[in-house]
């Protein structure tokens, strides 16, 4: 089987259909991570994802795990949780600490982790120039000082935001996050959630998968959609969680 090596002056990547047909959406390896090349990637349903000392390696999966934030199921539990409000959910107030902390937290059946140095820079530069946001959870402890207590991050393009992972170091705070994150999001003008990968978290929050042809379709037309108004900085102003 041979796998595509990306030029280091080529932003190009090989065709798509290909590498889910032949390579189990491997599509190419190689690159680097810099802005433009990871803004193309994600345009065309592609995402970087590998470990420390591999080369870069580039994905686009089918099926693929979708959400549409008008579909987002929040269960019964969580929604008492969120009615007792024991956590402040903001937006983009500390992205470094968030990916820092998606990539330290331990993971059962995870031996390490890809997001690794390389993987963080990149996206705080991302964040840096408006297309990566985070959400963070906050919790207050007994001396009443606010501490992280899970969050997650995402690149965004147009009406599309792509999750990229989340955490949490205490019960159910990655849950909030995203539960707070969709609606508020949804406010933004988003129309699509990528997920990238199934797991029963997400399918919870009613995510579900569809084929590559569909996603690459609403990913075209959504990408090329202007928010309705900015992602922000600060409290997440929810006005309705369903």
């Amino acid at each position: 089987m041979d796998i595509p090596f990306l030029h280091p002056k080529s932003k190009t990547f090989p065709d798509v259909n290909q590498a889910i047909a032949e390579r189990d959406g491997l599509v190419a390896v190689g690159g680097d991570l810099s802005p433009e090349r990871l803004l193309t990637a994600y345009r065309q349903g592609i995402f970087p994802w590998f470990s420390e000392g591999q080369p870069v390696c580039w994905w686009a999966l089918s099926p693929r795990t979708v959400l549409y934030p008008e579909k987002i199921h929040i269960g019964r539990s969580l929604q008492k949780t969120l009615r007792n409000k024991p956590y402040a959910v903001t937006a983009n107030q500390c992205f470094p600490l968030v990916i820092q902390a998606c990539a330290q937290v331990p993971r059962a059946g995870q031996d390490g982790t890809w997001i690794t140095d390389s993987m963080q820079q990149a996206y705080i530069r991302l964040h840096e120039m408006g297309h990566a946001h985070s959400f963070e959870c906050w919790y207050s402890d007994e001396s009443g000082r606010l501490k992280l207590a899970g969050g997650l991050y995402g690149v965004q393009i147009g009406r599309v935001f792509f999750g990229e992972s989340m955490f949490a170091v205490q019960p159910d705070a990655s849950k909030i996050a995203f539960a707070c994150a969709v609606p508020y999001l949804a406010q933004c003008g988003i129309e699509l959630i990528d997920c990238q990968q199934n797991t029963h978290h997400l399918a919870r929050f009613g995510s579900e998968q569809i084929d590559f042809a569909d996603f690459s379709a609403t990913l075209t037309r959504c990408s090329a959609l202007p928010l309705a108004q900015e992602i922000g900085c600060g409290t997440v102003a929810v006005k309705h969680i369903p």
